[in-house]
């Protein structure tokens, strides 16, 4: 009988691509395009809007009326137009709070973080202002790493200023713009705009919220994310109650690795942030994290060569309340 074979020790060498570095990215810069293009059409296709002219809001292309016009006529009770009230106003509003708020429970800022349209030009502007400054924001004290998390170097170039600022005087008009053809029909509005024929108050109007978006988008983009959007607070509120909800996991265990991240020290996840946060940090100190995962990218490009692999994923459950154990928290930006 032939003696048997001992079995052969692999030793890796370096590890694999993750099968989805890149894809997540690529996927939710596709859900921000779609839904930006939906804000601005949503108006147009009567998918959603409040017509000031007519009287009444406009849902898929339906009109949508309270039915206190047959109410105020002596047409129907009292108890009626309170029926009305409830089940065309406060059962949709409360029923798509909750789902909302089940979404946000469950997986966080996903709204902000994938959809929002807001956050799209956040992320635009700031990518744009570090090319022109090395910095995403005029707050940011030091400039970013000179380095991308897979450890090309880059520079920055002032000539993007000539970008920075069209652009987003760009964004600021266009979504005065379609704010106004929320509140006035939309063919009346891009009817004046292409005709430059623009009425009194709707100059007033566009003049005044292009002027302050944008300074919003050139000063105060992912601050008014952080301390001043009312749909980011409860989502981050329904987040924090939810102990098994969906976060960015560190492995503590290997922090060391990330010293050699990039040069000097420096690590790729906290450069690329949008809203400044550290990744690496406890829950209660990530509280407005969008779930954007371009900490979680940026880990898988700098670790590439790691045999162990990233040091960030997304965990959930009870993953997620031992990611949180023994945290200690660090400074944040």
């Amino acid at each position: 009988m032939a003696a048997r074979q001992p079995s052969r020790r692999v030793i890796p060498i370096a590890a694999a691509k993750p099968a989805g570095h890149n894809r997540t990215q690529k996927k939710r810069i596709a859900f921000q395009i779609g839904f930006f293009t939906l804000f601005i059409l949503g108006p147009v296709l009567d998918l959603f809007r409040y017509d000031l002219v007519a009287g009444h809001a406009w849902l898929l292309g339906m009109e949508w009326r309270l039915g206190l016009d047959d109410f105020v006529a002596g047409r129907i009770s009292a108890l009626e137009a309170g029926s009305n009230v409830m089940f065309r106003l406060f059962v949709p509003i409360f029923v798509g709070g909750a789902a909302f708020l089940w979404v946000s429970w469950k997986w966080g800022r996903l709204y902000c973080g994938w959809l929002c349209p807001h956050f799209s030009v956040v992320e635009t502007i700031n990518k744009l202002m570090q090319r022109a400054s090395g910095k995403p924001s005029v707050w940011v004290r030091e400039p970013l790493p000179p380095w991308k998390a897979d450890g090309t170097p880059w520079r920055p170039d002032a000539r993007w200023w000539a970008v920075v600022v069209p652009a987003a005087v760009f964004f600021a008009f266009l979504w005065s713009v379609v704010f106004l053809s929320y509140l006035l029909p939309p063919a009346e509005v891009y009817g004046n705009l292409f005709g430059g024929e623009f009425t009194r108050n709707q100059t007033i109007f566009l003049s005044a919220a292009t002027v302050v978006l944008t300074m919003e988008f050139l000063f105060a983009r992912h601050l008014f994310c952080r301390y001043a959007c009312a749909v980011g607070l409860f989502q981050s509120l329904a987040w924090m109650s939810n102990r098994d909800a969906m976060v960015v996991g560190f492995q503590r265990k290997r922090a060391v690795d990330c010293a050699s991240c990039l040069p000097d020290r420096q690590s790729a996840c906290d450069a690329v942030c949008p809203l400044r946060l550290t990744p690496r940090n406890i829950k209660r100190l990530m509280f407005t994290c969008t779930q954007c995962a371009q900490c979680v990218e940026a880990c898988e490009q700098s670790q590439r060569d790691n045999p162990r692999g990233p040091l960030l994923a997304w965990v959930s459950s009870e993953a997620a309340r031992q990611n949180e154990a023994g945290f200690r928290s660090g400074k944040e930006r």
